[in-house]
């Protein structure tokens, strides 16, 4: 039967422990508010006092906490208790820097240290369910992909470079973000316009935009920016926008617009919409 530990039980860290608990894992959990680790006292996890003890003879470390700052101070605090041969897994989204660096101080201690931030909502996490991103050396990750892979339903190894799992998660938020913030664009429009937001929202069950990921996207990591939808159409569009939606609050299309006038005066109207990365893909020749 396995031991593990699981520090920090708020919605992410709870899931992954109950899982783990009906796997049949022997799970010892902790939280700096202890009273947010009692339920899973009730399902048959140990409610460790200390992070210390919760960590004691356990194989696999498991810490789903809020940062950089949480995760250097649980780590220290569970250090005193941690056996040699302990495989930490921090599940956390953190900054790539801070995780290349914890990578580094923990390796220079002897301590095993993979970086798995997921995909994954409460209930995914309960169902295993999701992605799982990971990135550590090649060999630790090897020998815990097994164990790993049964918390969720992909695990996607990226390498061995410690910050790449942390850069991968901002890339995955940056779009959930972005996408949101459409929607909540889209919505003050139709509000704006008179048209009920669930209405609104039925147009994108017929027009499907994620198709811009695979098209413009692959032209846009290539620095490909030749013209289906010119800049300067892209900003007239833009205008029409901010002129709709008034004085009502937007979450990017000001911010947008700002951007596409900056490209214009540059001389970039002729390019495509996608010339919105020039400055972190240079135009191919």
């Amino acid at each position: 039967m396995a031991k593990l530990a699981f520090l920090g039980t708020g919605l992410i860290g709870a899931g992954l422990a109950e899982a783990a608990v009906r796997r049949g894992a022997e799970v010892r959990v902790w939280n700096r508010t202890r009273a947010k680790a009692e339920a899973l006292g009730a399902l048959g996890a140990t409610v460790a006092a200390s992070a210390a003890e919760a960590v004691a003879g356990v194989e696999r470390v498991h810490v789903a906490v809020r940062d950089d700052a949480a995760v250097d101070a649980v780590l220290a605090a569970c250090a005193p208790g941690l056996a040699p041969a302990a495989v930490l897994v921090d599940h956390t989204t953190t900054s790539p820097a801070g995780t290349a660096r914890r990578a580094r101080a923990l390796a220079a201690e002897g301590r095993a240290f993979l970086h798995a931030p997921v995909f994954m909502s409460p209930q995914m996490c309960r169902e295993g369910r999701g992605i799982m991103l990971l990135a550590g050396p090649r060999v630790l990750a090897e020998a815990a992909t097994p164990a790993l892979a049964a918390m969720t339903g992909t695990l996607e190894y990226l390498g061995e470079r410690p910050d790449l799992a942390a850069a991968y998660k901002l890339f995955g938020n940056a779009m959930i973000f972005a996408v949101t913030a459409g929607l909540a664009d889209v919505f003050a429009l139709a509000t704006a316009l008179g048209v009920p937001a669930p209405d609104a929202l039925g147009l994108f069950a017929k027009f499907n935009p994620a198709a811009t990921l695979s098209y413009r996207g692959e032209r846009m990591a290539q620095g490909d920016y030749r013209a289906s939808f010119e800049l300067a159409m892209a900003r007239k569009d833009a205008g029409l926008m901010l002129e709709a939606a008034g004085d009502r609050p937007l979450s990017i299309l000001p911010a947008l617009a700002a951007r596409m006038d900056a490209l214009l005066a540059r001389g970039l109207g002729a390019d495509d919409l996608a010339v919105l990365a020039v400055d972190a893909v240079p135009k191919r020749p």
